[in-house]
């Protein structure tokens, strides 16, 4: 990860259990724990590629992100300095190449150093007075152990400078002097040296310098390697291959595989906002930020998330179907044989927490469903995947943090979608199923307490998971499932028009005493997206009353003026009843009564599914971070990036349109789902490619390519009546077809799809 100035931090496979160097969160201070430093050996300047450290009053610094690399370039006394970073594709360090040009006209002697705080666990705080540095003989790297932290206690951290170092330090309080900082540390000032300090006892880092002689008009290159490895050997072995590697074919590598994935499908519509977000930067956000890292500017989290990842994949079924297989099987072995799961769990121990939040378990066969819809892989269904093992949550409590064990027990993966369900069928007083700990919306927690509170959310997200299973047990002989599931959706349906409906909506949840949530009795929390959005989703609700619940969460939900897409409105404040977490939050921010653009996006999805493109595409372009920020005023309104979604937007005074969370949310799949799905009507299923687009009615039409195997197919929609749905003529090849799907041949070649909307008749 890095900032903008040049902050940011190292990891090795857990973001936040296995730290290499320290991460932050303080938008002010923004401390740097990696830095590199150029020290003209004549007048003793000092200055570097990056705003930070040293403050950046000298001149301008540009910064650009790209897929899997950052670049640094800066100007100062006539020496130009380029700073790229990235991780190679297969191997566990960080590259920091920086290229030196001399433009002052003159030989220059200059020295680099790059310098690295360790961390080897959660926090230096605790870490750093069990990690111990060495110079390693055979490399000349510094390496840093923390045999005290369990489960990486054998690895080996390293840092090198392509071999090049001349002087040394792994001491922290000999680099920075007596009160010294790295804005300006004492080993750098006129007359200083590194001692070559290393050991236990130390406040550990590592610092490594080489000198650099540029003749007029050179230039010179230094190469910092930061990583860490299973053992001394291993992280030998990386030192050596990548000092006689070329950082500019590893950094190749990296962009060939993201331009793989990331081009796998590429549009080109009249909302130039929307095509830079899906053609790179959603699918980027999720692969990298979500799914790989576990991090970003607000949490280094390091963990699993049981519904959380398992969201994420779903919108890389198309363009990385292996790792949403992979995860599937990973988030199945985090399941007890009783069918509930464990809400988050940390690599690689599986250490984590059991709970009563009921909606984690229902993910697994929803996301497994989407998996086998869009891959068509009925294999993965015979995966044998172990369960756990481990004690129940206690009576009184909402969960319990252990490691468990892996059970002896194991089942289909199948069988693990099927136990989910089962352990869902629980309901209460009004028929809804049961809230427990929370529902999606964690903040819930205390709504069913008790035990009796229910959720009505819950119930059209549990019908739309027993609707497509009732069918696959069935084609599987599991004829006595799917009539008990079949039961239970004919029960689901009469509670929800019964119970859950409102009048104008539909209502969020039950307490334990009985009292709805979500109804227009209520002084607060009158209305909730995500129980009208799913009332559409799940395909459950009667036609005219989804088309009312999706009215009523226009009327009170979206502000357009504001660009704003609530949660639920009004926030909770003063009410006497408790419904948990939620109301720790200050009315309008987060999950309370802010935008939680999660459940924004399924509201655009929504519209979309009712065949409305002018809702849904408008939704979509007041979520966009492109259009946030797509002026000066935009910019200081919304501060945050205008290339990555945000998980929530702020909705009260003084700080309204404000986002926050960025990077690390699961807004970023969903958004690129509902672009690409709920908008252009993009569906692969199996080697079928169904096109169903919901546009605004404006667009006079869009393009799409789409790779499939080794065939490339142009897509060209047209909408000559300005309708929003509605296929009236579909071409493959100059061929007409009929209905509006085709069959895919995946041998090379090119070919020409040309979709007509229109109205029928």
């Amino acid at each position: 990860m890095v900032s903008e100035a040049g902050s940011g931090y190292t990891w090795a496979l857990n973001s936040r259990e296995n730290k290499l160097t320290p991460w932050s969160n303080d938008p002010v201070g923004d401390p740097a724990g990696e830095a590199l430093y150029v020290r003209d050996e004549e007048s003793g300047e000092l200055f570097g590629p990056t705003a930070l450290p040293l403050g950046g009053e000298d001149g301008v610094y540009t910064l650009q992100h790209g897929q899997g690399y950052s670049r640094f370039q800066h100007e100062s006394g006539g020496i130009g300095l380029e700073l790229t970073q990235f991780v190679p594709l297969r191997d566990p360090l960080k590259i920091s190449r920086l290229v030196l040009r001399n433009h002052s006209g003159r030989g220059r002697k200059l020295s680099v150093t790059a310098y690295a705080e360790w961390v080897l666990g959660v926090e230096r705080a605790a870490s750093s007075f069990h990690t111990r540095t060495e110079l390693d003989p055979q490399t000349r790297a510094i390496f840093a152990r923390n045999r005290w932290n369990p489960e990486f206690a054998e690895r080996v951290a390293f840092a090198d400078l392509g071999g090049r170092q001349q002087a040394w330090t792994a001491d922290r309080r000999e680099f920075l002097g007596p009160g010294g900082s790295p804005a300006r540390p004492a080993a750098l000032l006129a007359g200083a040296t590194l001692l070559g300090a290393s050991g236990a006892g130390l406040d550990p880092c590592a610092v490594l310098q080489a000198a650099v002689q540029i003749p007029a008009g050179g230039q010179a290159e230094v190469v910092f390697l930061l990583g860490q490895a299973g053992g001394a050997e291993q992280a030998r072995e990386l030192i050596g291959r990548y000092r006689g590697r070329r950082p500019a074919e590893a950094l190749e590598e990296v962009q060939r595989s993201w331009d793989e994935t990331l081009g796998k499908v590429q549009v080109t519509t009249p909302d130039r906002g929307l095509d830079v977000l899906l053609n790179r930067w959603l699918l980027y956000q999720t692969l990298s930020s979500r799914v790989w890292g576990r991090s970003g500017f607000y949490q280094a989290g390091g963990a699993y998330g049981f519904r959380d990842q398992l969201q994420d994949v779903m919108a890389l079924s198309v363009s990385r179907p292996e790792i949403a297989r992979e995860h599937l099987l990973r988030a199945a072995a985090r399941q007890f044989p009783e069918g509930d799961v464990q809400h988050w769990w940390h690599p690689p121990s599986g250490r984590g927490v059991r709970t009563r939040i009921s909606d984690d378990r229902l993910w697994l066969p929803y996301a497994l469903d989407h998996y086998l819809e869009v891959t068509g892989d009925a294999a993965v269904l015979e995966e044998q995947v172990p369960f756990l093992e481990g004690p129940p949550v206690p009576a009184g409590h909402e969960d319990l943090y252990f490691e468990p064990a892996v059970s002896g027990q194991g089942a289909s993966l199948f069988e693990h979608a099927a136990r989910a369900l089962e352990c869902s069928l629980g309901l209460g007083p009004h028929g809804l199923p049961l809230i427990g700990g929370g529902d999606w919306n964690d903040g819930l927690n205390r709504v069913g307490l008790g035990g009796r509170g229910e959720s009505v959310w819950l119930a059209w997200f549990l019908h739309a998971n027993l609707e497509g299973w009732s069918r696959r047990a069935e084609a599987r002989g599991e004829g006595e499932r799917a009539r008990v599931w079949r039961a239970h959706l004919g029960g689901l349906e009469h509670a929800l028009e019964k119970e859950g409906w409102d009048g104008d909506w539909y209502r969020r949840a039950f307490f334990d005493d009985g009292t709805p949530l979500g109804s227009a009795h209520n002084a607060e929390c009158r209305i909730d997206a995500i129980a009208q959005s799913w009332a559409v989703l799940s395909g459950a609700a009667p036609a005219g009353r989804a088309a009312r619940a999706m009215a009523s969460l226009e009327e009170h939900l979206v502000r357009r003026d504001e660009g704003l897409v609530l949660l639920l409105t009004p926030p909770f404040d003063r009410t006497p009843q408790d419904p948990g977490y939620i109301k720790g939050y200050l009315p309008g921010v987060r999950e309370n009564g802010g935008q939680y653009t999660h459940a924004a996006i399924w509201s655009a999805m929504a519209f979309a599914a009712l065949g409305d493109g002018d809702r849904a595409g408008g939704l979509l372009g007041l979520l966009n971070p492109v259009h946030q920020t797509s002026s000066r005023t935009g910019v200081q309104r919304y501060k945050a990036e205008p290339y990555a979604m945000a998980a929530d937007v702020y909705a009260e005074p003084p700080h309204v349109g404000r986002g926050g969370w960025s990077w690390y949310t699961g807004s970023a799949g969903w958004m690129y789902r509902a672009g690409l799905e709920g908008v252009l009507g993009f569906y692969l299923r199996g080697q079928r490619l169904r096109l169903d687009p919901c546009i605004p009615k404006s667009w006079p039409g869009y393009r799409l390519v789409f790779r499939y195997r080794a065939a490339t197919y142009e897509i060209s929609v047209e909408n000559p009546q300005g309708v929003s749905r509605g296929v009236v003529g579909l071409e493959l090849d100059g061929v007409a077809l009929s209905g509006n799907s085709l069959r895919l041949s995946g041998e090379p070649g090119s070919h020409r799809v040309r979709l007509v909307l229109g109205m029928p008749g």
